[in-house]
């Protein structure tokens, strides 16, 4: 039986499977290509877009531009998640009973990308309507909380659709992973970084006197225009893309919702492994590179070594997925990242607070380069494994239960880390405080202990204390021999239930198929 396993991974890469049950190939199951050109392209650019972003400085932004009070964040953050986890279950339920002629999900991405595009915009506009404000400035403080909780309601319709989407672009789930690894791959070497590169060497530039530019009008205009081209590159994928895995005719109910999530194992080991991973206590690495070693350019320049091994490490994915399992793979790049880290901040961390190597770029940059290097072996690994497994846990739930459940299924993969992020985001809030982190100072200038604190939150510390969010991935079991048959199994269904429509001789007939299908029950030819 194994050796029918191993072959029928060999003929499935070749474009045909087989039928380990009976021997014999399956014409079902064949490596058909679904998705033309201009399609890809604009999953390339749709890919490109998910970083074309300053989204690293976010916290400069908040921190010495827009200025609001470290407690009042951590207390806004707790309340905003509450209201972000109540709204992910009902949107989640209205995404999942949705049935349009343009498909489940594509009508809340067209819908709502250029209205949450234009409400996004006054997001940078912030230091702009409230100039020379304090900290805790009550109307600023209000303006941010309501224009946070609309943005975010707006973007949960799209984020739950989008990712549903996703997995439902083909059925073919060799295309799928090929269409993963060449727009990952791709939108590095286009250039999604781009603005973020730049940013940081003109915010050097500013922060450092040699350019006499303002530096809020940096940030606004940045911000702006990357925002707008973002937001017309993901448009353009969502006009010509289109849904290839059908869903059940009749709607699912709520309780159906609920069962596909409780009986879908793989989705839930994933959302347990997010969710202790998210007990990590961090701080983005940019503001180490800024306050400790004093230039954000020097984070582009460490990664310059690195840059070709990352583009390289995709040329990996294929074999090694041949020779190792999802799950071994996922366990590997997870580990190997976490062993990268932990040497840095070991090293880092000799002299203590005072006399810290940390505080030596001259050190720290060759270091972290080396580190860049070993940790981009595995970037292949690590931006295509995670996405097809959570693809495969959508393609579970229709073979478990007999329908799809994307979006109530990405709300419960996110419901527990969004509880346990609320707690997690008001924290770290609180830490910067606590720590003696002091806004609006000048680069450089921050206390010793402070400056280590911020070492530390970008290095050693993220790793020890979200350590155990790779356990769960030690029982996920979608491998080999069950995938194989699940994909077989989910190829023969969709075949009997498209001919059983087509032959259908009035609407009768297909409201008892529809319901028959939805109970998991199968016309079989």
């Amino acid at each position: 039986m194994e050796e029918k396993t191993n072959a029928a991974f060999d003929e499935q890469n070749q474009g045909i499977v087989i039928d380990y049950e009976k021997g014999v190939k399956n014409p079902l199951l064949r490596n058909r290509r679904y998705v033309g050109t201009a399609e890809k392209i604009g999953y390339l650019l749709n890919d490109v877009a998910g970083s074309f972003n300053i989204g690293k400085y976010n916290d400069r932004f908040i921190y010495d531009i827009v200025k609001l009070d470290f407690n009042y964040l951590a207390i806004y953050t707790f309340f905003a998640g509450l209201w972000d986890t109540f709204n992910d279950t009902f949107i989640g339920v209205i995404v999942d009973r949705t049935r349009t002629r343009w498909g489940k999900f594509k009508p809340y991405m067209i819908l709502c990308q250029i209205p949450l595009a234009i409400l996004g915009l006054w997001y940078w506009f912030l230091p702009i309507l409230f100039p020379n404000t304090s900290a805790d400035y009550i109307p600023k403080l209000i303006f941010y909380c309501i224009f946070s909780i609309i943005a975010e309601t707006g973007g949960t319709f799209t984020s739950i659709a989008s990712t549903g989407f996703m997995a439902t672009i083909t059925p073919d789930p060799i295309e799928r992973t090929g269409l993963i690894t060449m727009a990952r791959l791709l939108s590095g070497l286009v250039g999604e970084k781009i603005p973020e590169l730049v940013f940081g060497l003109l915010l050097d530039l500013v922060n450092n006197n040699v350019l006499k530019w303002d530096r809020t009008k940096l940030f606004v205009s940045f911000g702006i225009g990357t925002a707008a081209l973002s937001c017309a590159m993901s448009f353009y994928f969502f006009l010509v893309s289109q849904e290839r895995v059908s869903q059940t005719i009749e709607k699912p109910s709520v309780m159906q919702g609920m069962k596909a999530i409780i009986t879908n194992k793989p989705i839930l080991l994933i959302a347990l492994s997010e969710f202790l991973e998210g007990f990590a206590v961090s701080k983005s690495r940019t503001n180490y590179f800024i306050d400790v070693l004093g230039s954000a350019t020097l984070q582009t320049i460490v990664g310059i070594p690195a840059s070709p091994v990352s583009s390289i490490s995709y040329a990996f994915v294929a074999p090694m997925r041949k020779k190792f399992s999802t799950k071994a793979l996922w366990i590997m790049q997870d580990l190997w990242v976490d062993a990268c880290w932990l040497v840095v901040f070991a090293i880092g961390s000799i002299g203590g607070m005072k006399n810290g190597l940390y505080k030596n770029k001259w050190v720290m940059c060759p270091l972290l380069a080396v580190e860049e290097v070993f940790e981009m072996c595995g970037y292949g690994l690590r931006n295509v494994i995670p996405s097809e497994m959570y693809n495969e846990a959508m393609d579970y739930c229709e073979w478990k239960n007999g329908y799809r459940a994307e979006a109530m299924t990405g709300v419960a993969k996110g419901l527990v880390k969004k509880l346990q992020g609320i707690c997690m985001g008001s924290i770290q809030n609180i830490i910067m405080d606590k720590i003696g982190y002091v806004q609006g100072l000048q680069i450089g200038t921050q206390a010793d202990s402070t400056k280590w604190w911020i070492f530390a939150m970008g290095t050693g510390i993220p790793i020890i204390t979200g350590a155990l969010g790779v356990v769960p991935m030690f029982f996920y079991d979608l491998n080999g021999k069950k995938r194989d048959q699940m994909y077989q199994e989910l190829a023969a269904r969709r075949e009997a239930v498209r001919n059983a429509v087509e032959n259908a001789k009035d609407a009768d007939e297909v409201e008892k198929l529809a319901k028959a299908q939805l109970q998991g029950e199968y016309i079989q030819k």
